[in-house]
């Protein structure tokens, strides 16, 4: 059993470092994700982790957070945001940026690629709407390892049946060995990069639309409008964000406002989508 002041070290370690709030209620998770990563180190237990920590590991430190951190993907997760994004966010951004024939989407917090790539197999099969278009896909993690797995784009037959219509599995992926690898001109079609959602937001540029889903309900309130208020400055006016369903800004940040009639969709506030809250 971990002692209280070893898990209110661990849990100011992962706060600190990501974000991440775990309450001793949580505190399975932490047996069940640290353990692992325990005995791959040679060590006892969680207590020899806290010790370690304690002088100053950062490599110790930083498999912690991630070990923490990572969070499961799927292809297509809940459907309805990227039937949203075909049908009413790309008519729309293709209408808005018609002059510039530029486009740039964020997917944070990518874990291991398969939204990223939800998005640019929709872009693909709409390549004749998009012909003289430049469209940027970046995908960002704070998990080292989860980018190197997305970069790579081999996924087990349980991640490509999880979500993927089958259509786009025969079209843009080939087997190889027992898992199956999404085509290259697909990952071209996307840049990974390791970064933290505490950090500046301003080194990657703006977004014309941003996906931050299922990310902020792990984040305490104050961090949640931190989070948000550095996204809202990096979108221009007219810019889109999609939110998980259990999500929302409501008495969180006023920098934005629910899409009419578009549950997850939010705008900025003073931008195109309604008058200011």
């Amino acid at each position: 059993m971990l002692r209280p002041d070893d898990f209110d070290f661990l849990a100011r370690l992962l706060k600190e470092r990501s974000g991440l709030v775990i309450t001793p209620d949580k505190s399975y998770l932490l047996e069940s994700r640290l353990m692992p990563l325990a005995r791959t180190r040679n060590l006892k237990g969680l207590e020899d982790i806290v010790q370690k920590l304690k002088t100053r590991d950062e490599s110790l430190a930083r498999d912690v957070t991630e070990a923490m951190t990572t969070n499961e993907s799927f292809f297509f997760r809940d459907t309805k945001p990227f039937d949203q994004f075909r049908q009413i966010i790309l008519p729309a951004m293709l209408e808005a940026r018609a002059s510039k024939k530029t486009i740039r989407i964020w997917s944070a917090a990518c874990s291991s690629g398969q939204e990223a790539y939800s998005l640019a197999m929709i872009l693909r099969d709409e390549a004749a709407r998009l012909s003289g278009w430049h469209i940027d896909i970046i995908g960002t993690d704070i998990s080292v390892e989860m980018l190197e797995k997305a970069k790579a784009g081999l996924y087990s037959q349980f991640e490509v049946q999880r979500g993927l219509p089958i259509q786009f599995l025969i079209k843009y992926f080939k087997k190889k060995d027992e898992s199956w690898q999404i085509d290259s001109s697909l990952r071209g079609m996307v840049q990974f990069r390791e970064f933290n959602l505490l950090h500046d937001l301003r080194s990657l540029g703006h977004f014309d639309i941003v996906f931050c889903r299922n990310v902020l309900i792990y984040f305490d309130q104050p961090t949640k409008a931190k989070v948000l208020d550095g996204i809202s400055h990096s979108m221009p006016e007219d810019g889109y964000l999609y939110l998980g369903g259990a999500e929302t800004v409501l008495g969180i940040s006023d920098r934005f406002k629910p899409m009419p009639n578009q549950r997850g969709i939010y705008c900025l506030n003073g931008g195109p989508g309604g008058s200011k809250l």
